[in-house]
């Protein structure tokens, strides 16, 4: 079964939720961004990203903001069920913008990326990637890899929401950007079951199409798990 979640921060406890540690050898986790585990490339990072690849379930995270593109992109990359990820270690991968994915005879739409509300202050610090944001590149990929599949996918994996979804969470920040129009003009052209993010920081079923997620883990097919 495919369970996914909101950003995670580099936050090891998550990993010892009971609803992650219950999954089994057939599941996969997906990460709606901000994976954060990809940072400064230490031993002690190498090696937790080592058990993370080591755990009987398979994790895959979309990029968000508080990531190190630099390293991120200096993964592996390779082909996995239909589209192109960079292998990070073992069952731990990170799929790239733009891709389609065949994930048990469903069709998963990843494209992460977003931008940073304390850009001035991570780029004060040398902790900033232009990279965050995407390039007219990879938004052309991904209008090329949903035609390839008519414009017909199951479900869309991204950090940040469309930015038209923006206006019905009360979030503080409806600047709108690149990414968000974009997502706003994938959003009228394709057939999807249901879109998730992260980057909002809450748990929550914003309609019948879009939930918000934060910490709660939940089935892509049931929005009852979902916290109220």
């Amino acid at each position: 079964m495919v369970y996914v979640t909101g950003d995670m921060h580099a936050d090891l406890k998550r990993f010892n939720s009971h609803e992650i540690k219950r999954l089994k050898k057939d599941d996969i986790l997906i990460v709606c961004g901000d994976f954060g585990f990809v940072w400064d490339g230490s031993d002690y990072e190498n090696k937790i990203l080592k058990g993370i690849g080591e755990k009987k379930f398979i994790t895959l995270f979309v990029d968000g903001t508080h990531e190190n593109f630099d390293l991120l992109n200096s993964y592996e990359e390779l082909e996995w069920n239909g589209g192109k990820v960079h292998h990070i270690s073992g069952n731990l991968y990170h799929l790239k913008r733009g891709e389609v994915y065949n994930i048990n005879g469903e069709r998963f739409f990843a494209f992460g990326g977003g931008e940073s509300l304390d850009k001035d202050m991570r780029m004060s610090v040398g902790k900033w990637w232009k990279e965050e944001l995407p390039s007219i590149a990879e938004m052309k990929v991904g209008v090329q890899n949903l035609n390839n599949v008519n414009r017909d996918v199951d479900y869309v994996i991204t950090h940040e929401p469309p930015f038209h979804v923006t206006k019905l969470i009360d979030i503080g920040n409806n600047n709108i950007n690149i990414l968000g129009k974009f997502f706003d003009d994938v959003d009228k052209e394709i057939k999807y079951k249901k879109w998730f993010f992260g980057s909002c920081h809450i748990n929550r079923r914003l309609s019948s199409k879009y939930c918000a997620l934060f910490n709660d883990v939940i089935s892509v097919c049931d929005y009852a798990q979902v916290s109220k």
